[in-house]
């Protein structure tokens, strides 16, 4: 297979994994934020792969989850409250 082919299917859905580009786009931030988030340990550290640095879009999922409402209190994860378990 060519550089210039790349792997395509009729499915549509979030990639896995992020460079850290993505990665800040996700959490709504710029990537010089993002790494400064990861640096003081509010984002998870990336995943190496062959050199390359890469997050994984559930673990930024769970530490988004976490960050608190500046405003007020953390809004209860839905998961956790179905399941009874108390998040606070």
């Amino acid at each position: 297979m060519a550089a210039s082919d790349k792997l395509q299917d009729s499915l549509n859905y979030p990639p896995r994994g992020l460079r850290s580009p993505r990665a800040a786009a996700y959490v709504g931030v710029s990537e010089r934020e993002f790494l400064n988030l990861v640096k003081e340990g509010v984002m998870p550290k990336p995943k190496r792969v062959k050199g390359m640095n890469i997050w994984d879009r559930f673990e930024i999922d769970a530490a988004f989850e976490c960050l608190k409402h500046e405003d007020g209190p953390q809004r209860r994860n839905m998961i956790n409250q179905m399941l009874g378990i108390d998040d606070k």
